[in-house]
């Protein structure tokens, strides 16, 4: 059974557009299923779709002359007197046919949908060469309204209403009815595999194959760290501190490395999806605030299964995944004082995450959203409240 992603709505849009369309992200999240579904959705068979781990199928792209691909693709159905549409999924494994893309798209009717594994190295191949050519979408682990229709369980997709609304229309019966499914989400986090696998051993494998598999294919293979240990230490370093500001002096002390050593580490997880790093807030918005920016991890799942962090940062890491499809995200501190976890600087909305929040926590967020000229401000809990401007945590 196929189960359809939000961000397949956001590429129906650019179906019937020139540009390539690039579908980027870590490994295991679900991009060759995807592409699949669009492929199912184009109507006609002047279509094709090609594994690019298949060496025969990477020969229809060696040719000097790139018009003889077209004859390579004859035999998969495709008319080049029609429009058609190549579909190629892992296009990492063989880089250069970026420049046959570029002339066929220039020179013929031809629409590409192209997947690649790591953003770290997609975002260096193609910037130049498909400049003002191509429309990325980034594919990530499955946020809990996703999560839930992967379990087959009917509820209301959450991103459609505002926050107001959210706060308004929480319901303690919902909450309970879901509540195990957030916990397994937690738990478990939203690598599609995982969400699906019948039993928790079988997701536990599942885990760890898919950290086994980015370490071996994305870290080993893309990336040249001599220290290959002290990089692996780092990630354990860096899970344990999830919601926590970065130190990069700190973190060269402890691993013996240079800082440069470091933020050439802290580069690549981050460019290949495995961490994501939050900015500081400003309140001018053409002006990026300098100061240390706080990390948080691709998955829950990796939380639980590999650092075992406290309750807290598990359920803050797992805000900042799903709050992610509302826009841009930074977090607020004063040199010393309260902090916001959470601001989405274009909507003007603060959120603060607890456990189990009081309506003292609401106050108090109130009270700094204020001092920051912000009105819109949520306390979004672990556990189900009546107060008065607490959101649920699976409602996001």
């Amino acid at each position: 059974m196929q189960y359809r992603r939000t961000i397949l709505k956001h590429i129906d849009s650019q179906i019937n557009t020139k540009e390539i369309i690039v579908i980027t992200g870590m490994r295991r999240v679900g991009k060759t299923t995807l592409l699949r579904m669009i492929y199912d959705l184009i109507p006609g068979k002047n279509k094709v779709f090609l594994d690019l781990e298949n060496i025969l199928e990477q020969k229809i792209f060696e040719e000097t002359d790139f018009n003889n691909i077209l004859n390579n693709l004859k035999p998969y159905g495709i008319n080049q007197n029609e429009k058609s549409y190549i579909f190629l999924d892992e296009i990492q494994v063989k880089p250069e046919i970026v420049n046959a893309l570029k002339y066929l798209y220039d020179h013929h009717n031809i629409k590409f949908f192209v997947t690649g594994s790591s953003s770290f190295y997609l975002k260096n191949l193609f910037p130049e060469s498909l400049a003002g050519r191509k429309v990325i979408f980034e594919l990530f682990p499955l946020d809990f309204d996703e999560f839930l229709t992967f379990k087959n369980v009917e509820h209301e997709t959450s991103i459609e209403s505002d926050f107001m609304q959210k706060e308004q229309n929480k319901n303690f019966i919902k909450c309970e009815k879901l509540k195990k499914f957030y916990d397994e989400y937690l738990t478990y986090g939203g690598f599609p595999q995982v969400a699906l696998a019948d039993n928790n051993e079988q997701k536990k494998i599942y885990l760890n194959d898919i950290f086994n598999s980015y370490f071996e294919k994305e870290v080993r293979a893309l990336a040249d760290f001599k220290k290959i240990t002290v990089f692996r230490d780092m990630l354990i370093l860096l899970m344990q501190r999830t919601g926590s500001k970065l130190d990069f002096t700190k973190l060269s002390s402890e691993l013996g490395v240079t800082r440069e050593t470091i933020y050439s580490y802290i580069a690549f997880l981050e460019g290949t999806y495995f961490i994501f790093l939050l900015s500081p807030f400003s309140n001018n918005a053409d002006k990026e605030v300098s100061g240390a920016k706080k990390v948080y991890l691709c998955d829950t799942g990796f939380l639980t299964h590999l650092a075992k962090i406290p309750e807290g940062s598990l359920l803050e890491n797992s805000v900042f995944l799903n709050l992610r499809k509302y826009g841009k995200l930074n977090y607020y501190q004063r040199r010393s004082g309260p902090e916001i976890d959470f601001i989405l600087p274009e909507k003007k909305i603060a959120l603060e995450v607890k456990s189990k929040a009081s309506a003292r926590d609401y106050f108090n967020l109130a009270k700094t959203a204020g001092s920051i000229g912000i009105k819109e401000f949520y306390v979004t809990s672990g556990m189900f409240s009546y107060e008065t401007g607490i959101i649920p945590a699976m409602d996001l």
